[in-house]
């Protein structure tokens, strides 16, 4: 590297998760960086042998021979628990080992140099970053040091954190990260800003190697992207379509043992060359409706041959294929947009070359053609690099007007009394935001207030996921409901959400930043919440209604029991009166203690009740 200048341009980095690519704008237009081999895109994958570690294409090629210290899928790791159930389902099929480490973290095992190394997923992501960055530097002639990298829409702070941690390994300062589909939908837009007249509703169709996004947005003169809508799965995407390819492994392992009475299994390199052949055998039916699988001396000089059709494919994968649609139409409900108002449908990642995936898509939009102009497998770094270029300070005017506006995915708001969810900032609010809300004390002389900071769709407030709770004290002495709390919710262009309480009268504050310590949501937490929002819908809206009349009865106690103290009260009213009605309130204090599983009906008939002997009161 000596005598390089250190002035090399911002880098865009499409980090994904079986293949990774990176671009840079250069000569006022976007370059997207071969790599040592003459490729376009690199495998996401690092081997370890015994003398050096290969990271690549030649990591990829040598994986038959090599499966155990072979690492690809890092990205389904990365920022992940072991525990995970995702995680779980992942390990049973990959043929390297992954341990649980210290504070439930995964860690990937090699046998490196003859001696076992363990990896966390942040280590292994920052290789292949770091070889993205050599190959901009041997393109660049420079030393590369800034970045722009990208990440699933749906990725969690953790994830996006562990991402941005990756980068730092791997000597990058990253200015930025940005979602997967925007990346795209900015290469879309320059791409076609001469045709971009006004304002065009497009949607992002992400169906990448291991996640799956969908966005909606509106691009006006092809420079100012305001994201509408977001939708995905961060578990979804052409390596779960590679358990066709496990499928077709089993058949063909069950089939081998039948045909000649051996047993593969005893066999790691028989293994990986038929699992590798199973894996190229399911991307030819992308463009074929029938491939076959022939493997010279395959195990004990015995040569094996297995035919398979792409319809056996798709019935295979028809589930999945069916659950991307449904996000299609959960993204449509979120942006308040008819189908028939999506101008255009942009499709990126390589599993949207599956034709039935295609077809679909089609079907759905009623026939009408899908954009293939962006190259699916570029798309994503093309549209990093210019944003690169613009965060960097590059000059160039189309660089320059590009203005992004996104969304936050999911709705944030704190607990209340009877484990109600008040939202506080919706879910699908452009960020950055803000929003305060006062709430009261809920008991007499109340001096200090326990915030809880929930993100999710359902109204109880412990059915979605708890971000972190602080605590506030010094509430002057008053009674019930007289001080109050300002508590402000702020969202940055970043995503990172902070929350401030403060006390009125007083002015005192106190903060908390939601970071990844915090534990923010996984993948399977993000789609459960959105699911059961809709699955539960009715059910929330019962718990809603009868938490409401629980708090009403219980206010209703209260103030009759300070009614009937005051002296007017008592001047005015007889005694036996009084203690008649004393007794009610009592007895429905004592009832409400006693019956927290009461219905609604049962609450509003005991608070009308009691409402009603109460009037000599007032």
């Amino acid at each position: 590297m000596a005598g390089r200048r250190n002035d090399a341009p911002a880098i865009g980095i499409d980090l994904g998760t079986t293949y990774s690519c990176v671009a840079v704008w250069k000569h006022n237009r976007v370059e997207i960086i071969t790599n040592d081999q003459g490729n376009r895109t690199t495998p996401s994958c690092v081997a370890f042998v015994e003398s050096e570690r290969i990271i690549g294409d030649g990591a990829k090629n040598q994986v038959a021979m090599n499966p155990a210290n072979t690492i690809f899928d890092s990205k389904r790791l990365i920022g992940r628990r072991f525990s995970d159930s995702k995680v779980q389902e992942d390990i049973k099929l990959w043929p390297f080992k992954v341990i649980q480490g210290s504070d439930d973290t995964p860690k990937i095992v090699v046998t490196y140099k003859g001696e076992k190394k363990e990896f966390l997923a942040e280590e292994i992501s920052s290789m292949i970053l770091g070889k993205m960055k050599e190959t901009a530097e041997a393109y660049l002639g420079k030393v590369v040091k800034d970045a722009v990298i990208t990440v699933p829409a749906y990725f969690n702070d953790s994830q996006r954190q562990a991402t941005k941690d990756a980068g730092t390994i791997a000597g990058l300062n990253v200015i930025r990260m940005i979602n997967e589909p925007t990346a795209a939908a900015i290469a879309y837009g320059l791409d076609n800003e001469s045709d971009i007249v006004g304002k065009v509703n497009v949607l992002v169709f992400d169906l990448g190697g291991g996640t799956f996004d969908v966005s909606i947005m509106t691009i006006e003169e092809g420079s100012v992207f305001e994201v509408k809508a977001v939708a995905g799965d961060t578990h979804l995407g052409g390596e779960d379509f590679d358990k066709t390819a496990e499928a077709y492994f089993d058949h063909c392992v069950r089939e081998f043992k039948r045909r000649w009475k051996h047993d593969l299994t005893g066999s790691q390199r028989a293994l990986g060359r038929l699992r590798l052949a199973c894996e190229k055998a399911k991307r030819t039916l992308s463009y074929t409706s029938v491939t076959s699988i022939d493997l010279d001396f395959l195990h004990e000089g015995i040569d094996f041959s297995m035919g398979f059709t792409r319809a056996k494919f798709e019935e295979l994968n028809m589930d999945m294929f069916s659950k991307c649609i449904k996000t299609l139409e959960t993204c449509l409900s979120d942006a308040k947009m008819k189908k028939s108002c999506v101008d255009q449908v942009i499709l990126v990642g390589g599993s949207t070359r599956i034709p039935e995936v295609q077809h679909m898509l089609q079907e759905f939009f009623d026939g009408r053609d899908l954009c293939k102009s962006v190259n699916p497998d570029e798309a994503v770094a093309y549209g990093a690099a210019i944003m690169a270029s613009k965060v960097s300070g590059g000059s160039d005017k189309s660089v320059q007007d590009v203005v992004i506006h996104d969304v936050t995915p999911l709705s944030l708001g704190v607990d209340l009394k009877g484990r109600l969810f008040d939202v506080v900032i919706p879910r699908n609010t452009p960020i950055p935001a803000s929003n305060s809300k006062n709430y009261i004390t809920v008991c007499d002389n109340q001096s200090a207030i326990t915030i809880e900071v929930y993100q999710g769709e359902r109204s109880k407030s412990t059915n979605n996921h708890l971000l972190g709770k602080f605590r506030i004290s010094g509430i002057p002495p008053a009674p019930i409901g007289v001080s109050k709390v300002m508590e402000c919710f702020d969202i940055d262009a970043n995503g990172i959400l902070t929350v401030t309480a403060s006390i009125i009268s007083t002015g005192k504050t106190e903060k908390l930043i939601i970071s990844n310590e915090n534990g923010r949501l996984s993948k399977e937490e993000i789609e459960k919440m959105v699911n059961d929002a809709e699955k539960y819908k009715l059910k929330d809206q019962e718990f809603k209604k009868k938490a409401e009349a629980h708090n009403a009865l219980d206010d209703c106690i209260y103030k009759m029991k300070n009614k009937i103290e005051e002296p007017s009260v008592k001047k005015s009213v007889y005694n036996e009166i009084l203690q008649a009605i004393k007794k009610a309130i009592d007895e429905t204090a004592k009832w409400l203690e006693d019956n927290q599983a009461a219905s609604f009906a049962e609450l509003h008939s005991k608070k009308a009740h009691l409402e009603f002997v109460c009037k000599p009161l007032f």
